[in-house]
C-alpha cells in the first residue's frame, strides 16, 4: 500500500515548520522567527479521516538568491517537490503578497502537481478575513484562511488535500511483484546494482556522488520472476558535509521504502559501516519492512580467514537495533554474489508474509514462559492469556494480558526471540502488541 507524500513548501519564514507541527500533532521542526531555521527537511507519518500519509516540511525557497545556504534550500524545496503527490504552498497574510510568493508558485505551476493555498497567520477572520482574498491573485486556487500557531482551519486543509490522495493507487494490490527499495548514502554503488541486474545502463552511474535525480522503478526478471527495484539515489551535493548529505537522502529513502516490501541497504565495504547507515536503515525497520544489508565493494576488500567474520559483527554491533537483518556481501563490478541476493530477497518476503497458527504461537508462548517467568510488581505477576498473529508485512502479534503495564520492553524481547527460534522470520522486523483483558473476558 503507497501512502501519498504532502510537502509543506513556501518563502522562509511563512509558518511551514509550526503548521508541520501541528499537523503531526508534535513538535519535530525547530521554530523560530529567524528566516531559514529550518534547513532540514523534516518527514512525519499522519493521518487525517483514516488516510495515512507521509508530511514532509522543507527549508524556504528563496527563487533567486546567492546565499549558499538559502540555495541550498531551494534544491531540497525543488526535491520534495519532485517527490510530493500534494503539496501545500503556505503564505502569510500579515506579509502579504510579494515577488517571492508570485516566483514560488510559478515553480509549483511547472511542477504540474496538485497544489493546495494556505495563507497562514489568519488569527482572526474578522480582521484578516479580506486579506485572504489577495492570494487569489496567485491562480493556483482558493486560499484557505489558517492560524498554524492557533490550529485554526487545519480541517478545511486537510479536506482539501485528501481530496488530492490517489486512493486507487493508495489500495493497489494487485501488483503482487516483489518491490525492492535500494537504499543507502550517496555514492555506495546502488545504481550500479541494479545496471549489472539488468545488463544494461538503465541508470546513470558516475563517481560524483548522487548523479541520480529521481527515483527510478526497474523491471528484473530472474528465472522466470520479475522483480521492481526501486532505486533512491544519493542527490548531487554542493559540499562534503556530513550533515548536508544526511539532509538530502533522506526523503527520498522514505518515499521509496514507502512503497518497497523490502529494503535493500547498500553499505560501502570501503568505507565501512556507519552512524548514517544506521539512520537510513532505521527508516526501514520503523516501517516493518524486510531488510536486507548488502555490503557492496566487497572485491575492493583485502581479506583474510577472519575479515567477513569481524565486518559482520561491525554490521551487527552498528545496527544493534534490527538484529534480524540478513547481510550478504556482494560486488555490483564484477557480479560476485548478485543471485545470492534474489535468494535473499525471496527469504525474505516469504518470512514477511508467514503466518503462524494459533495453536502452535501458544504453546511456544506457554514453554516460554514457564522458562522466563512473567515480570511482576508489587505483588502482582504478569498474565499472558493467549497471542494471536492478526497480520502480515510485518508479521504482527497480539498479546493478551491482565496488565499492559506490566509487559515490559525487554520480556517482549525475549518473547520475540523465542518465537524467531521457532520459526525463523529472518530478515524481516516483527510487531507486538499488548492488550489488556480481565480473566473473564479471556476465557
Amino acid at each position: 500500500m503507497s501512502k501519498p507524500v504532502v510537502a509543506i513548501v513556501g518563502r522562509p519564514n511563512v509558518g511551514k515548520s509550526t503548521l508541520f507541527n501541528a499537523i503531526a500533532g508534535e513538535t519535530i521542526s525547530i521554530v523560530k522567527d529567524t528566516p531559514g531555521v529550518t534547513r532540514d527537511r523534516i518527514y512525519a507519518d499522519c493521518n487525517w479521516l483514516n488516510m495515512n500519509f507521509t508530511l514532509i516540511d522543507t527549508g524556504g525557497i528563496e527563487p533567486d538568491t546567492s546565499d549558499v545556504i538559502l540555495a541550498q534550500m531551494r534544491e531540497q524545496a525543488e526535491i520534495a517537490i519532485a517527490t510530493a503527490d500534494v503539496i501545500v504552498f503556505i503564505v502569510d497574510v500579515h506579509q502579504g503578497l510579494v515577488d517571492s510568493d508570485f516566483r514560488v508558485a510559478d515553480m509549483l505551476r511547472k511542477s504540474k502537481k496538485p497544489v493546495v493555498l494556505a495563507v497562514n497567520k489568519v488569527d482572526s477572520i474578522k480582521k484578516y478575513g479580506n486579506d485572504v482574498y489577495e492570494f487569489y491573485n496567485l491562480g493556483i486556487g482558493d486560499p484557505i484562511a489558517v492560524s498554524a500557531a492557533s490550529r485554526l482551519g487545519l480541517g478545511d486543509l486537510l479536506d482539501e488535500v485528501a481530496k488530492h490522495f490517489d486512493t486507487d493507487n493508495m489500495e493497489e494490490e494487485d501488483d503482487d511483484r516483489p518491490r525492492i527499495a535500494v537504499v543507502g548514502k550517496p555514492n555506495v554503488g546502488k545504481s550500479s546494482i541494479i545496471n549489472k541486474l539488468t545488463g544494461e545502463n538503465r541508470v546513470i552511474v558516475s563517481n560524483i556522488a548522487g548523479t541520480t535525480r529521481d527515483a527510478v522503478d526497474t523491471e528484473v526478471v530472474y528465472q522466470g520472476r520479475e522483480y521492481v527495484f526501486i532505486d533512491t539515489a544519493g542527490l548531487r551535493r554542493k559540499n562534503k558535509i556530513k550533515e548536508e548529505l544526511e539532509r538530502y537522502s533522506i526523503i527520498r529513502t522514505v518515499t521509496a521504502v514507502e512503497r518497497a516490501d523490502v529494503v535493500v541497504v547498500v553499505i560501502d565495504a570501503t568505507e565501512g559501516v556507519t552512524e548514517q547507515d544506521a539512520k537510513i536503515a532505521g527508516i526501514a525497520h520503523d516501517r516493518g519492512k524486510g531488510i536486507i544489508v548488502a555490503v557492496n565493494k566487497w572485491d575492493a576488500i583485502e581479506k583474510n580467514d577472519k575479515t567477513i567474520y569481524e565486518f559482520t559483527r561491525k554490521v551487527k554491533d552498528t545496527l544493534s537495533f534490527m538484529p534480524y537483518a540478513e547481510i550478504i556481501f556482494i560486488s555490483a563490478e564484477t557480479g560476485q554474489r548478485l543471485n545470492k541476493l534474489f535468494e535473499t530477497i525471496d527469504m525474505v518476503r516469504e518470512n514477511q508474509t508467514m503466518r503462524v497458527a494459533t495453536g502452535v504461537l501458544n504453546e511456544i508462548i506457554t514453554e516460554a514462559t514457564a522458562l522466563q517467568q512473567p515480570p511482576a510488581d508489587k505483588g502482582k505477576r504478569l498474565k499472558i492469556y493467549y497471542t494471536t498473529q492478526v497480520a502480515v508485512k510485518p508479521p504482527t502479534f497480539v498479546n493478551f494480558v491482565n496488565d499492559k503495564e506490566l509487559m515490559h520492553f525487554s520480556y517482549v524481547r525475549y518473547l520475540e526471540n523465542r518465537i524467531r527460534e521457532a520459526f525463523g522470520f529472518r530478515g524481516t522486523a516483527l510487531k507486538f502488541i499488548t492488550r489488556e483483558r480481565s480473566g473473564k473476558d479471556a476465557e
